[in-house]
């Protein structure tokens, strides 16, 4: 019986075969679609400990996810593969049953098919189980990187010419966010949603920082620095070590510039208790005792050393004391190994400073009281405010930068989103600030 020409007369085989090679490029391009989506968007820490735990598909995933350029150029190939050749034979088949107007219904049913199917579903369910589609798609697409690495690698050499027309160079080897910058905003966005403790996130960024913080930034400055004079007579030098409140006093000789040693209160008394109750004890031997003759070898460490570094220091020469000098070996001030953990847990007392007057103080109208020689990073973790320290280390160098003069007592000003009156000043310092945010 001869067929009917009209719409029946097409449904022949080659219908079918476009039909189904269509729904195979869809479920390719839905593969490539959640495979690109689940293998950017993964953990690379959460794939380490499933690579760790024998995983074989997290395994692959962080390999082929070490340069992310390859990988996205040869997802993004197979991609746009499958979606021309599916629009093509969708256009071809719908032109043959419905004529000239087939091209527009081909448009619009494949951009359905494509944004659903191909783009919205498979992205979803990647983003929702991102390391676990990652470790499940990393066997395929590693065939893929290596069948089209050729294609791939023409193709980023002409884009790289491309941009280098217009001024911009690439760095294959670079990563889009450095490690501390997604750390940083990953406890950002925890600490805006309540996940994330104030304290905790502070702790981890303080960590983070000390390789990009140097010892002028924490140390304690020459000016506040408590010595012990070497002509001084040794019962004055045992009172005074006695009394301070620190453990490890600096011995200098004629000007505190020059530092001769750095003696411990638990070596002195040693010393002294030898003196007064050894074999050979006698009141002579304490008036001719020079505390020179215990005190340690001064430890000099140039300014502009990281934290990092210094904590390793300390940690290798078995101290936690050092003298901070400059570029031509004049005292700055000193540091300690407790300072540098202050800038991870916070500030650390002892019996000793426990009763110290707190840095800040809130006043009734709703203002800080912050003592000037605080520095602005301590400020900004306490507040979770943002004064840039930039050109200044503490409060009073900040306001100081600012009004480009050294402030009267009572004087006001408005800078970075906050008001700064001087509330004390002593000779040539500011002592104490009142602060509040306009």
């Amino acid at each position: 019986m001869d067929s009917t020409p009209g719409f029946p007369a097409t449904l022949d085989a080659a219908f079918w075969l476009t039909t189904g090679g269509i729904l195979v490029l869809l479920l390719l391009s839905a593969f490539f679609s959640g495979s690109e989506t689940a293998l950017t968007a993964a953990s690379r820490g959460k794939l380490r400990s499933q690579a760790d735990r024998g995983n074989p598909g997290a395994i692959a995933a962080l390999k082929i996810t070490e340069d992310n350029e390859r990988l996205i150029g040869s997802v993004l190939l197979g991609n746009n593969l499958v979606n021309i050749l599916a629009t093509s034979l969708a256009t071809a088949l719908f032109t043959r049953l419905f004529g000239e107007g087939g091209v527009a219904l081909a448009t619009l049913v494949m951009t359905f098919l494509v944004l659903i199917f191909a783009e919205v579903l498979p992205k979803t369910y990647a983003i929702t189980n991102a390391e676990l589609a990652a470790a499940r798609v990393a066997g395929p697409i590693r065939v893929v990187i290596l069948l089209f690495s050729p294609l791939v690698g023409a193709v980023r050499a002409f884009v790289r010419q491309v941009l280098s027309l217009f001024g911009v160079k690439t760095d294959p080897d670079s990563h889009i966010l450095a490690v501390r910058e997604e750390i940083a905003g990953a406890l950002q966005i925890g600490r805006s949603e309540g996940v994330v403790e104030k304290e905790e996130r502070d702790r981890i960024l303080g960590a983070l920082d000390l390789s990009e913080r140097y010892i002028e930034e924490i140390m304690l400055h020459r000016s506040q620095i408590e010595m012990v004079d070497a002509d001084d007579d040794p019962e004055a030098i045992l009172s005074q070590c006695l009394s301070s409140p620190h453990t490890r006093l600096p011995v200098f000789r004629g000007d505190p510039e020059n530092i001769v040693g750095v003696v411990h209160a638990k070596d002195l008394l040693r010393a002294v208790d030898k003196l007064l109750r050894g074999p050979e004890a006698s009141e002579e031997g304490l008036r001719n005792f020079r505390v020179t003759d215990v005190a340690m070898k001064p430890y000099f460490v140039p300014e502009t050393t990281t934290l990092d570094d210094q904590m390793r220091e300390f940690l290798r020469r078995h101290t936690h004391f050092a003298l901070v000098v400059d570029e031509y070996g004049a005292l700055q001030g000193l540091i300690t190994l407790e300072d540098i953990l202050e800038e991870i847990v916070g500030e650390i007392t002892d019996e000793f400073d426990i009763n110290a007057e707190h840095p800040i103080r809130r006043t009734e109208d709703g203002a800080l009281l912050v003592d000037g020689a605080m520095t602005i990073r301590d400020l900004n973790r306490a507040t979770d405010w943002s004064l840039p320290d930039d050109e200044a280390n503490t409060v009073a160098g900040l306001v100081i930068h600012e009004a480009q003069m050294i402030p009267s007592e009572g004087q006001v000003f408005s800078f970075h989103g906050f008001r700064f009156e001087v509330s004390a000043r002593k000779e040539n310092r500011i002592t104490r600030l009142k602060i509040r945010p306009l």
